[in-house]
């Protein structure tokens, strides 16, 4: 199959070109915002106003967009941006990295519950709920794109990608789309429903840490790594090795959820 050829930009408004990649980080984050005011609406133990959600939005996007720069600098690139600092400043040039992002809206999500006094684990597994949205669809941009694309392959949906070689490769973005964004928003989206569960501090946090850390690592095997690095420890690549402390947080954050069930108490 052949790469098929969709335009990275959206649109054009005069010199402003609009790419589909920043369009997925916009939908994302409205979408998540949304669903996140809806969910602590229905917030069982009435612990969150969802009015602060509102306020939460903006402490994301700095966190997403600061912490997935910053990782991508000191995880997958850190040579190239010590010889020229300045470089990690230029984002529109490209490279993001999800667990920088990840440990950015965590960082944020941490300051803002003290900021608020609020529990931080209640205000999390809200945030963990909405996060596939914005996975999926950052996905579905890194394939418009033609990056992030997977190894060699001759399974009959292998596709040449323009910047690939002449050889089929996995669409692997089309992979972490169903799995780390799709199916981990649905799974989510059962596990929110039942007031048992989310009556449980950190359980939602914890298993979408856990849950992401296991498909993450599982798509890697047929991810390309990244070029400047490569294979690393026993062949993992840097993405299996940052799943691994991640699934390790979650399953933690599990066993702290199950013997600490959510107190009742009023809304903040």
């Amino acid at each position: 199959m052949h790469f098929p050829n969709i335009d990275p930009v959206a649109f054009s408004i005069g010199p402003l070109a609009v790419r589909w990649y920043a369009l997925a980080y916009l939908v994302g984050l409205i979408a998540g915002w949304k669903w996140g005011l809806a969910l602590a609406k229905r917030d069982p133990n009435k612990l969150l106003k969802p009015e602060l959600f509102d306020d939460f939005l903006t402490w994301a996007v700095i966190g997403v967009i600061a912490g997935g720069r910053t990782g991508y600098v000191l995880f997958y690139n850190f040579n190239e941006y010590t010889a020229d600092p300045l470089e990690a400043l230029r984002v529109w040039h490209g490279g993001m990295s999800f667990h920088g992002g990840m440990l950015g809206v965590i960082l944020a999500a941490w300051i803002f519950s003290h900021v608020k006094k609020i529990p931080l684990f209640a205000f999390t597994d809200i945030v963990a709920c909405v996060a596939p949205i914005g996975l999926g669809l950052g996905r579905i941009a890194n394939f418009i794109n033609g990056e992030l694309f997977g190894r060699e392959t001759d399974v009959p949906w292998g596709m040449v990608f323009p910047h690939g070689g002449n050889a089929p490769r996995h669409p692997s973005q089309l992979y972490e789309a169903a799995t780390e964004g799709l199916l981990l928003l649905l799974i989510m989206a059962l596990l929110s429903r039942s007031n048992k569960i989310r009556m449980r501090k950190g359980f939602m946090s914890g298993t979408f840490l856990a849950l992401y850390g296991v498909f993450r690592f599982g798509i890697e095997f047929f991810r390309e790594p990244d070029p400047q690095l490569g294979f690393l420890f026993a062949g993992a690549t840097m993405g299996q090795l940052l799943c691994i402390p991640m699934f390790i947080a979650g399953v933690a954050i599990h066993a702290y959820s199950l013997k600490s069930p959510r107190a009742k108490s009023k809304r903040v």
